[in-house]
């Protein structure tokens, strides 16, 4: 049972797809197979794109679809001359000859192959050529929206992070490197840690301040969490900066590996007019993300 897609996410559109296939399989005592592509096309096709706010990483999204107990995955590496394979080409090359194709399972609203012109209904005359069937899915509503990764980074780039997570069925993530910071925050008694993502791709959720969770080391901590410009201290064009402050945690973790969870977006980013009262509103910041916690269900990446 084969299915095939870009799983930006892995998200609940995804998560159906990938049950679908692993109850095929178990049904007819054959190997469940996920087909995936990396990197991710826009970035060969379009090669002066500078950001492509992808939800997964590669290794991001080999661990969330191996949370789903699938047998095999395969990465096909995509480059300008596998984007001129037609599809009925890359069906016989990559899915029936190496593979076996019996049952293909496909989302709503996926095409590929060259041009994307590998449709549904083409794909069901092309099946019955080559001894296989195909099945297309619905899409997966909640709260009355198809889940769909496009869907999803707006949400986050909305700041609707809540919104964003039903939609993946965990909580939005962020890996990354922490990296020397100017220190501002450890003089006025919020120490944090600067996060340079694992990789530039990765979206960064709209600016602001936010209740996040913290994963390092193996252990999980609560924090706030600023993605910004800290404009309080300067007014220099940069990137934005993702920043965590680690609650009940005192230790030095400069190049060590972090995983940041995004829970809820708590307000904007401001400019204070002195260091004073921005550590007051700091202060109230940690109150408020303390009080959320209290009330709050964290979801984490799930093992089904």
């Amino acid at each position: 049972m084969v299915t095939i897609g870009i799983f930006d996410g892995v998200h609940m559109g995804h998560v159906k797809i990938l049950g679908r296939i692993r109850e095929l399989s178990s049904a007819y005592k054959c190997e469940s197979v996920v087909v995936t592509l990396w990197p991710h096309p826009r970035t060969v096709l379009q090669p002066g794109i500078r950001k492509m706010n992808l939800l997964s990483t590669l290794d991001e999204k080999i661990e969330l679809i191996s949370r789903q107990n699938i047998d095999n995955l395969i990465i096909l590496p995509f480059t300008k001359e596998f984007s001129e394979i037609t599809f009925d080409s890359f069906v016989t090359e990559f899915l029936v000859k190496p593979i076996g194709v019996k049952h293909l399972v496909m989302g709503f609203n996926h095409h590929f192959g060259k041009d994307r012109e590998g449709s549904y209904q083409k794909l069901q005359k092309l099946a019955l050529e080559n001894g296989f069937t195909v099945e297309r899915l619905d899409p997966v509503i909640i709260n009355e929206t198809k889940v769909s990764s496009s869907g999803i980074r707006s949400m986050l780039e909305e700041g609707r992070i809540q919104a964003a997570n039903t939609a993946l069925g965990y909580s939005y993530f962020i890996d990354g490197t922490v990296v020397n910071g100017s220190e501002i925050g450890r003089k006025i008694g919020f120490p944090t840690a600067n996060i340079e993502p694992d990789d530039v791709h990765k979206l960064i959720p709209m600016t602001g301040v936010y209740a996040a969770g913290v994963l390092i080391g193996g252990q999980q901590f609560k924090g706030m969490l600023n993605i910004g410009f800290r404009p309080t201290f300067t007014s220099q064009k940069h990137d934005p900066v993702v920043e965590v402050n680690i609650f009940d945690f005192n230790q030095s973790i400069y190049g060590s590996k972090i995983r940041v969870y995004f829970h809820e977006w708590m307000r904007c980013e401001k400019k204070f007019n002195s260091v004073d009262a921005l550590k007051e509103q700091l202060e109230t910041d940690k109150k408020e993300v303390l009080k959320f916690f209290a009330s709050f269900k964290v979801n984490l990446p799930r093992d089904n």
